[in-house]
């Protein structure tokens, strides 16, 4: 690959999605224009982010290439930053795809950006109405009238796949509502019991705090 190429190559998002769980496995399958082969619960995945967005097709190009068994979930183009997301049931598999990224577009895991927290908040007892809207809206599953409603928040984007795969893991009781990924901002709507949501919630806070990379 050409060294100015290398050189414009931004990554904002470098990191390990480790055995998927089931809700959050589903809703990577659902069938959009962004996604591609579907993973299963146990998987691993890593999610990549760059700008600008065009690079993020070397970047699949160069994980393919190193290691044909693992398969793209996601590749999305959006208006400034390159969305990719790859799985397999091998973890060393997945790493080594994602190593041959950092090598060929001269980069390091700890040049991602550091998650910021923009907003959180818990709705209790969700009323009839709120819950029509946003089921009408949602790409999960649907919350219930009376269940508590967490909404999360946060940039990059992408950090949102992290963080919901590893609400589910701290509640399995939690209903995975929607997960916004691809955007100026990623957002979760996890539903369920109050005592269920803020377990959720706080397993969220303390994972986004303790990824490293550089400051926005």
């Amino acid at each position: 690959m050409p060294d100015d190429t290398t050189r414009r190559t931004e990554l904002r998002v470098y990191l390990m999605v480790e055995d998927l769980q089931q809700q959050f496995a589903a809703y990577l399958g659902t069938p959009t224009r962004a996604r591609g082969y579907p993973p299963f619960a146990g998987d691993h995945a890593l999610v990549i982010e760059v700008a600008p967005a065009l690079a993020i097709e070397r970047v699949i190009d160069l994980a393919m290439r190193e290691m044909p068994s693992v398969e793209p979930g996601i590749l999305f183009v959006e208006r400034q930053f390159g969305v990719l997301e790859l799985h397999g049931a091998s973890l060393a598999d997945v790493t080594a795809a994602g190593q041959a990224v950092l090598e060929g577009t001269g980069s390091s895991a700890g040049d991602q950006l550091r998650p910021r927290v923009l907003y959180h908040d818990i709705i209790e007892q969700v009323t009839d109405q709120h819950a029509v809207i946003l089921n009408r809206n949602r790409q999960g599953s649907m919350v219930m009238p009376g269940e508590s409603l967490l909404v999360y928040e946060m940039t990059p984007a992408l950090f949102a796949a992290v963080a919901a795969n590893e609400a589910e893991r701290a509640a399995p009781g939690i209903t995975v509502v929607d997960v916004q990924m691809i955007g100026a901002a990623g957002r979760l709507y996890l539903s369920g019991s109050t005592e269920d949501v803020e377990v959720a919630r706080d397993r969220i806070t303390k994972v986004l705090e303790s990824i490293e990379g550089r400051e926005h």
